[in-house]
This record gives structure tokens, C-alpha cells and sequence, in this order.
């Protein structure tokens, strides 16, 4: 049995149904994951709530896993670092003396071309937008919500349209398996066709210069223009103030380099990582496609932020300046600020393994296999794995499931295989970067130090409109 049937929708249904009612993410999602077992273990309650404890310390086994929680609570000692060797204030005074940031949309413009220029990988995409663009969006009443979702909603979209990377490499794999001729080149091709990430930079792009925010976005940027609060009064964001807020020490002058180089020590070291972790995986001779497929994305990351402590230590770590004990207390200072995005990470995994166990991808994207219109088959596929990815929280999980449905679905139906790859790449990205679940989702929140739920909720919208115009454009093009 591949599936538990409509049972296997229950705890995403539930987890999400819960956190957006209560706006309380963490019962939620632990509720989401007792939902799943207590549909595994047979209905029964008690034995769920034990499988529910065993499946959170299972989370820890997944090196993967652990890997990236390890890399959450270094980021934390990373931002404490940066403010408190006035990295933050130095950068702030770097760009005033230029004059390059003056109001609102300026500052928003940064964080979105940080977004839009970094290709490599996702997370280091949001983190790096939000540790350069929070003390500027800040300080011109943006609000926290609205530095989440630039974040959010650059870095996944970006990474699948320029895909030399983990995510290409990973998808031309998939392709070769379906027995694709040439998947690079079919890759390629579906970038053309990729509507939904298109329309999803687009669409930040207008919100960002012309001031367009709807729904709960609108009220959360009047709350942070009018009265000068970035987030409301009852959130609860991912990090937490006293981490980001450190003063600078007065041993230390600000200056911006505390900021700049970490942040591109860390950009050009997940660079080096991928292809180090890529290369030492690898057959000798192997080809560049190749050696990116066969690297550990987290491992590169995980890499990417010690490298970024390193810098900071070289720049500051010296008698009368920063003695080692002072920049280790900083640092677990920094790190016991991130308990909420690691805690919620714990979660949304356990959530995601309990998904994957009920087939609930293979459920959903079943519904699409009678369908015989082109035209309806590629907005098929596209809205299932909207709803697969947001679902289980993951693009690439939806890729895997959906990819060997659209490769033959194509072939049997005389459809081309790059608009059908594009749908469910497109798809994949949807429910990436705005699942409450999703690795992506949440580091883009932390990024922002925005609330969760407060997050989701301003950015579903947008979303919502991307993927209705994506669907008009499949109906026009297909």
C-alpha cells in the first residue's frame, strides 16, 4: 500500500488548520505528527503519542537533519557576532555616507537584489538577504512580515530558474531515470516555461517599487509605517531581539567589513562546499552535472556558516579587542536564541517523515492520472504539486513523486516533456517557499526574525495570485 487514501491528508490538513486558527505553530505541527501516527499505529491513540515522542529523537538520526539544525544555531551565534562587533552599525553608517539607502523602497530594493543575484542555494539566499536587509528595513518602517516574504519568495524562485546547482543537478537526475534523452538540455528548455517562479519575482518586484500589498500585508506594513513596530504586539518572531539587538562592544569600532565579509565568506564558501562535497563523492573524471549531484547541500551550508564564524574571529579575536571568552558567550548567546527555529525545524521534519510514511504525495498526485486534455493534464500536474509541496513541505519530495507521473503522462498524451517538467517544478516551488512546513519557509522567517504564522499568512496571497496567473499562462501556452 503506497497510500493511506484521504487519511493521509489528515495531518498536514490538521497541523495547518490548527496553526492558522490558534497562531500557534508549535502545538500545531506536534499535533499534526500525533494526526499521522495515530492514523499509522491504527487508530490508536496512546501508542501514537509514544511513536509521536520516538518519531522527534528519529529526527536526529538523519545526518542531513542534524546538519541543518547544527547550521540554525550557528547562524544565531553568527548575527550575535555581527551586531556585537558593530558589523550592523558600521554597515548602516557605510551605506549613509553613500546615500544609496534613503527611504522605504530603497530599502527593500536591497534585500531583493540580494535575493534575485545569489543562485546557489536557497537557504544562503534568504539568510543573506535578511542579516544585509534587516537593520535597513528596520529602520524605514518596513515591516518584518514584508522582509520575510522578499526573502522567501526570491530565494526558492530563483534557485529553480538559474539551476546550476544542487536543485538542477538533482532534477537532471530524476530526469535520467525516466530514461530522458537529454535532460539537460530538457531542464533548459523548461526554464522558458517555468511561469510560477517568473510571476512570483515579478510580482515581489511590483510590491517592492510600487508600494502593492494586500490583505494582511497591508495592515502589517501600516502597523510598521504608522507606529513604528516591525512586528505586532502579540508575535512571537523566530528570533528573538536581545539576539540581533546586541550593542556594539565598546572595545570595537563599528565598522561594515564585520558584516560584509561573513556574509560573502559565506556566499563564496557554500560555492567551494558544493563543489569540495561533490567532488570527493564523484568517480575521477566526472562531469560538472555530475559532481554537483553527488554534493551534500547541507553539509555545504553547515560549512558555509563555520566558515562565516572563522572570518569573524580572524577579524576581531584579540587582547583589549575581543578576548575568546567574551566571543564564546556571544556565541552561545546567539545560539540559545535560535531554541524557536530549531524546535520548529524538529517538527516540521518529524511532520514531513510522517507524510512521507501515509504516501500523501503519492495520494494527491494519483488524482491527476486519468486526466487526458494537454492542456488540463500540465495545469493538473502543476496545481497537484502546488498542493503535494505544501503539503509535505518540500520541493524536492514533490519532485521526486511527481516527475515520473509528468515524464510518461507527456509521452502518452503527445505533450512536451519541459512544459510538463516546468509544471511540476513550478508547482514544487509554490508550496516551498510559503508551507509553513518547509525548511525553506521557515529560515526565511528567521532571516526576517518575523513571526511564523505571521509570515505565511502575508505571503499566502501573493502566492495565491503567482499561481492563478501561472495556471492562465499554462491554459494560453500548453
Amino acid at each position: 500500500m503506497d497510500n493511506y487514501g484521504i487519511w493521509s491528508l489528515l495531518p498536514p490538513v490538521g497541523a495547518l488548520g490548527l496553526a492558522l486558527w490558534r497562531k500557534q505553530i508549535y502545538p500545531a505541527l506536534l499535533f499534526g505528527v500525533w494526526l499521522g501516527w495515530w492514523v499509522l499505529d491504527g487508530w490508536n491513540p496512546f501508542i501514537a503519542l509514544w511513536s509521536t515522542v520516538e518519531s522527534l529523537v528519529a529526527v536526529f538520526g538523519d545526518a542531513g537533519n542534524t546538519r541543518v539544525i547544527f547550521y540554525s544555531l550557528m547562524v544565531g551565534a553568527t548575527l550575535t557576532l555581527i551586531s556585537a562587533t558593530g558589523g550592523v552599525e558600521g554597515f548602516i553608517r557605510w551605506l549613509d555616507r553613500r546615500q544609496w539607502v534613503e527611504n522605504r523602497r530603497q530599502a527593500q530594493i536591497v534585500p531583493f537584489l540580494v535575493g534575485v543575484l545569489i543562485t546557489v542555494e536557497s537557504s544562503i539566499t534568504a539568510l543573506v538577504a535578511g542579516t544585509v536587509g534587516r537593520p535597513l528595513t528596520d529602520r524605514h518602517g518596513v515591516s518584518r512580515e514584508k522582509l520575510a516574504y522578499i526573502c522567501d519568495s526570491t530565494s526558492a524562485p530563483i534557485c529553480i530558474l538559474v539551476p546550476f546547482n544542487g536543485w538542477g543537478a538533482y532534477i537532471i537526475g530524476l530526469l535520467a531515470v525516466q530514461g530522458v534523452e537529454s535532460p539537460v538540455a530538457t531542464l533548459l528548455q523548461s526554464v522558458l516555461m517555468n511561469f510560477y517562479p517568473m510571476v512570483a519575482i515579478l510580482i515581489v518586484f511590483i510590491s517592492v517599487m510600487k508600494r502593492w500589498e494586500i490583505g494582511p500585508m497591508r495592515r502589517a506594513e501600516a502597523r510598521a509605517e504608522m507606529e513604528g513596530k516591525p512586528y505586532a504586539d502579540d508575535a512571537h518572531p523566530m528570533v528573538a531581539d536581545d539576539v540581533l539587538g546586541v550593542k556594539t562592544l565598546s572595545t570595537i569600532k563599528p565598522r561594515a567589513v564585520n558584516l560584509i565579509l561573513p556574509v560573502v565568506t559565506m556566499v563564496l564558501s557554500i560555492v567551494a562546499g558544493i563543489y569540495l562535497t561533490g567532488k570527493s563523492a564523484s568517480a575521477p573524471g566526472a562531469s560538472f552535472w555530475d559532481i554537483i549531484q553527488a554534493s551534500s547541500g547541507s553539509s555545504a551550508v553547515f560549512g558555509a556558516v563555520l566558515m562565516s564564524l572563522v572570518v569573524l574571529a580572524v577579524l576581531n579575536l584579540r587582547p583589549g579587542k575581543l578576548g575568546l571568552g567574551k566571543f564564546i558567550d556571544l556565541s552561545f548567546r546567539g545560539m540559545g536564541g535560535m531554541i524557536p527555529v530549531v524546535s520548529l525545524l524538529v517538527l516540521a521534519f518529524a511532520l514531513g517523515d510522517v507524510v512521507r510514511q501515509l504516501g500523501t504525495g503519492y495520494y494527491v498526485a494519483g488524482i491527476i492520472a486519468e486526466v487526458a486534455s494537454v492542456k488540463l493534464a500540465v495545469v493538473g500536474v502543476f496545481l497537484i504539486a502546488c498542493l503535494v509541496a505544501f503539503a509535505t513541505g518540500t520541493s524536492w519530495g514533490t519532485f521526486a513523486v511527481m516527475v515520473p507521473i509528468a515524464v510518461p503522462l507527456a509521452a502518452a498524451l503527445g505533450g512536451s516533456v519541459p512544459m510538463f517538467l516546468a509544471a511540476v517544478l513550478g508547482g514544487g516551488v509554490f508550496g516551498d517557499h510559503c508551507s509553513p512546513i518547509s525548511d525553506t519557509t521557515i529560515i526565511s522567517s528567521m532571516a526576517a526574525a518575523s513571526d511564523h504564522i505571521d509570515h505565511v499568512r502575508t505571503q499566502i496571497p501573493y502566492a495565491v495570485i503567482g499561481a492563478g496567473a501561472a495556471v492562465v499562462l499554462y491554459l494560453l501556452v500548453a
